[in-house]
């Protein structure tokens, strides 16, 4: 995926595709978001939602999310609310000649041999639409409606050939003929400049921390085959090893084998934020305390395949009693992997060594994450040294200093915070949705309820359903232990003490910390 994180379009319909996008394919394919080619028949400023590049070829996506109806040729747009309606281009026609101007510009652009043996297409999808009509201007191939997006790969697939057979090319394009496209399509660019005193702007620091962040995890990826290949696997790793998503990872793989898999989970914010990122046919992402019911409605008597994560929160022997019947083979037979993390991240209270020594003792493969994949090496270097922790090695590189401000009150916090939401969104141009507060409080019992009224409005309290929907519109506001198991690009701590190696309060510093990827901002209490 380039970028690593979808660019700011306002579509909502984009952001669930691209993490579709992200799941659908192993190496050798890369999404580009929101591409604006330079030659268009007849728009100064056109646009085009993906572009996919792969041995196949090169084709363009268009999505058009919420209600979409054709009276008399023309097309209409809905939101899912009912709210907004209005006349919009016909997607089949926008897609085609964006791929018209990207072909025009690859031909006088790129080696011969390259672009003769590129086929090249496009498609549109209607993620929230149910779309049953045939025209004579689309085909059924050229269509992904709601039922399609659930397994967007194999429609990608059909997509491919449907447009090779059409008279694309029939070769495939090899490693060194994909570079050269993509290096073409969005170049990584690193120009010299005069030595002068120029300090890079906060917003182009977190871009560049998220293409190595997606460099890393594309990395890490390979350790689901090591996953897949094995019945039983015990995963361990520190925050930000890429746990999560090494199980949307394996969830993919072994649904495409025809099994039927549970996902499961003790947050119900992290239920949410997986389900709306992992629409795929065979897969239940559960609560332990719903996965029964989940397998019932299913129609299964048992789930063929299970994946815990944060599965530290799932080491109680009530929890291995339940997982144990609704898994096929048991835990002692079947198959499964659990991912977990012991450095202090244990919040919910449920911890019991006997659960984890049960597992251990069925012998399973113990696979551990080392690279940290999530955090740059500055953020990484100061969870380290300041909570004893252990997550991983390596690091997405340079980024930002660690921001950090000691308080003695709840006004002085609640008037740091506020200038640390101006640094960060308005003088350092971070999106506000990139942005989230952590407190060990709910809202009004946080410092952060004290925040002056022009502060406060940009301010959006997160629950597990607006999850679903990161990056949401405002800075964020949540409490530690629910956000476990997410992250965003700049993190705000407040109303800890702080930690001094003892404190109870480690393991809430340890979550707080290591959700920024990019940019940790740290408002703590002490004299």
């Amino acid at each position: 995926m380039i970028p690593g994180t979808p660019f700011e379009t306002g579509s909502h319909a984009e952001k669930r595709i691209f993490e579709r996008l992200r799941l659908a394919f192993d190496n050798g394919y890369t999404a580009f978001h929101s591409l604006k080619p330079t030659t268009h028949p007849y728009k100064q400023f056109p646009e085009v939602d993906f572009v996919i590049v792969g041995p196949e070829g090169l084709f363009a996506l268009e999505v058009k999310g919420g209600k979409v109806t054709v009276q008399n040729g023309d097309w209409h747009y809905q939101d899912g609310h009912g709210s907004e309606k209005f006349q919009m281009q016909d997607p089949f026609r926008q897609a085609a000649t964006a791929m018209h101007g990207l072909t025009v510009d690859l031909r006088e652009n790129l080696p011969g041999h390259v672009h003769n043996a590129m086929a090249t297409g496009f498609g549109v999808i209607f993620p929230d639409c149910r779309w049953d009509t045939h025209s004579s201007e689309w085909d059924r191939e050229m269509v992904a409606d709601r039922r399609r997006c659930r397994d967007l790969g194999q429609w990608l697939r059909q997509l491919f050939a449907y447009w090779r057979q059409r008279g694309g090319s029939q070769e495939l394009l090899d490693d060194d003929a994909l570079a050269t496209v993509r290096r073409f399509i969005r170049p990584n660019v690193d120009a010299d400049i005069e030595s002068v005193d120029l300090k890079v702007p906060l917003h182009q620091q977190v871009g560049q921390v998220e293409r190595r962040i997606e460099r890393l995890t594309a990395d890490q990826m390979r350790m689901a085959d090591v996953a897949q290949a094995n019945s039983r696997v015990l995963c361990t790793g520190g925050a930000g090893t890429g746990k999560t998503y090494l199980a949307e990872r394996l969830a993919q793989k072994w649904t495409d084998q025809g099994m039927q898999v549970a996902l499961v989970c003790r947050s119900p914010w992290l239920r949410h934020h997986l389900a709306s990122r992992l629409a795929i046919p065979g897969l239940s992402v559960s609560l332990i305390d719903g996965i029964c019911l989940d397998c019932s409605r299913a129609g299964l008597d048992r789930f063929d395949a299970l994946i815990v994560d944060e599965g530290q929160d799932l080491f109680d022997m009530a929890s291995i009693e339940i997982l144990d019947q609704v898994l096929a083979g048991g835990l002692e037979s079947g198959r499964w992997c659990w991912f977990y993390d012991l450095n202090n991240q244990a919040l919910s209270g449920n911890f019991d060594t006997s659960a984890k020594e049960f597992l251990e003792a069925i012998n399973p493969v113990c696979m551990p994450l080392n690279i940290n994949c999530r955090n740059t090496r500055v953020i990484l270097k100061y969870v380290q040294e300041r909570l004893g922790a252990d997550i991983g090695t390596r690091g997405a590189g340079a980024g930002p200093d660690v921001r950090y401000c000691m308080v003695s009150n709840r006004q002085e916090s609640a008037e740091q915070v506020s200038r640390e939401i101006v640094e960060l969104v308005d003088v350092g141009g971070l999106a506000p949705g990139s942005v989230t507060i952590l407190s060990p409080f709910d809202y009004f019992d946080s410092s952060v309820s004290e925040l002056p009224v022009d502060t406060a409005i940009k301010i959006g309290q997160l629950d597990e359903f607006s999850i679903r929907r990161m990056p949401v519109d405002k800075v964020g506001f949540a409490r530690i232990d629910e956000f476990k198991g997410l992250e965003n690009e700049a993190i705000i701590v407040v109303d800890l003490p702080a930690p001094d190696g003892t404190d109870r309060e480690l393991p809430k510093h340890y979550v707080a910390m290591t959700r920024a990827r990019a940019v940790l901002s740290i408002v703590q209490f002490g004299s």
